[in-house]
């Protein structure tokens, strides 16, 4: 593998996805695109964040600003069901354009890691994205080292977020608690 763009969702996902790849002998080099995360502090935070960890472990990060909370919203209100396959493949195809554009040989992406992601769906968009802007997806199933990168990132004292990032997946983080509220309104 000569060059490859890793597309970086936060520092904590990415902890063991560069030590795995690291330890193949790959280094990736780090992609920051994430207009889904929203509010603008929490984007912030975990940008800031990563680019603190990227540059204390001596990896190469490349951040692409784009607070997009209008255009994501548009882009999801009419099926905020299924608003994940748009956020995959929006950070996706954004990630394989600039590798294709900048002479990249292959993509892959932290997403793999979590066990609370829809793995299939983000590999099959990893791989159409890849071969249609002439480049390979690099796959590896990361999930198994998610517990162990998130225990790592406690201790390195990385920002840890409590939700994936849309304002969406906020809300279904607080689900219980707002059925909860509305009975006892009631």
């Amino acid at each position: 593998m000569d060059r490859l763009l890793m597309h970086t969702c936060c520092a904590p996902c990415s902890v063991y996805c560069i030590d795995a790849l690291r330890e193949e002998g790959i280094e990736p080099t780090l992609f920051w695109y994430n207009p889904n995360i929203h509010p603008y502090q929490e984007y912030k935070a975990r940008r800031d964040t990563l680019k603190s960890y990227a540059a204390s472990i001596d990896a190469a990060l490349l951040v692409r600003e784009d607070y997009g909370l209008r255009p994501f919203v548009r882009a999801v209100a009419g099926d905020i069901a299924h608003r994940c396959a748009y956020c995959y493949a929006r950070r996706l195809e954004e990630t394989a354009q600039y590798a294709a554009e900048q002479g990249y040989d292959a993509i892959t992406t932290t997403l793999l890691v979590s066990p609370y992601q829809d793995h299939e769906a983000i590999v099959r968009t990893g791989e159409h994205l890849a071969e249609v802007y002439g480049l390979r997806f690099l796959y590896r199933d990361f999930r198994a080292g998610f517990r162990q990168g998130q225990a790592k990132a406690r201790e390195l004292g990385l920002y840890m977020q409590k939700y994936c990032g849309c304002v969406f997946s906020e809300e279904d983080r607080y689900a219980k608690q707002i059925q909860r509220d509305r009975r006892e309104s009631v």
